[in-house]
């Protein structure tokens, strides 16, 4: 990966950031490339309680926070921003608070590559909204002021409509810390650490190939018009 100035890494969710690019973001931080970290929601209205349950309706944004925190530490991230949003209503946000807190961010971090979701593509409506306010915002400034967008493609059919990713990184380097950071969410990543760990028993709604997570991590590079 070449040099990076500062890499802002916008997502809606705690766990977004595991999911998507723990091991990419490890490596930024091991090469010496601040990574600040905005995260949107706490997940509060997320469907898992742990399995057996670690929280409760009431607890879980308690909780989600503090799982947060840890899975940021435990990629190296010192730079975390909760946005304060609520979870499952980013889109409704109107559009012009949201460009202008993506704006604010980055402002403040003048990024040489943001992470987001790719729009279209990102499966759940508070990815949408995130990736969508993010090329807005970023379609809004000068050509040359631009900050490269490394983006998350999660939908089934993104390879059909998108062709191969642009960046393939291999982080079987950093496969225990990202695997550290699954367990950090542990009210969200149960039946994914269930998989790794017995993989000939697949949970419901757990990929086939699981276990790519913790070595591969994927994106698409965005071409305004």
């Amino acid at each position: 990966m070449a040099m990076e100035r500062h890499i802002l890494v916008i997502f809606p969710h705690p766990d977004d950031e595991t999911f998507s690019s723990a091991g990419t973001l490890a490596r930024f931080v091991d090469e010496g490339v601040p990574v600040t970290y905005a995260c949107l929601t706490l997940g509060q209205m997320g469907r898992n309680l742990g399995n057996p349950p670690v929280a409760t309706r009431e607890s879980l944004p308690h909780i989600r926070e503090r799982e947060l925190e840890e899975a940021a530490n435990v990629i190296g991230i010192t730079h975390l921003r909760k946005m304060g949003l609520r979870d499952k209503t980013v889109e409704f946000e109107p559009h012009d608070e949201m460009d202008t807190m993506i704006q604010g961010l980055i402002d403040d971090t003048n990024p040489s590559t943001i992470i987001s979701f790719y729009p279209g593509y990102a499966v759940h409506p508070d990815h949408e909204a995130t990736a969508e306010a993010v090329v807005r915002t970023v379609q809004r400034l000068p050509e040359t002021e631009r900050p490269k967008l490394q983006l998350v493609a999660f939908s089934n059919d993104a390879v059909d409509a998108l062709g191969e990713p642009d960046i393939v990184n291999d982080i079987s380097e950093y496969k225990e810390q990202k695997l550290k950071a699954f367990e950090a969410h542990q009210s969200q990543t149960g039946p994914f650490l269930e998989q790794l760990a017995n993989p000939q028993g697949r949970a419901s709604g757990v990929p086939s190939d699981v276990a790519a997570f913790l070595t591969t991590e994927t994106f698409w590079t965005y071409h305004f018009d």
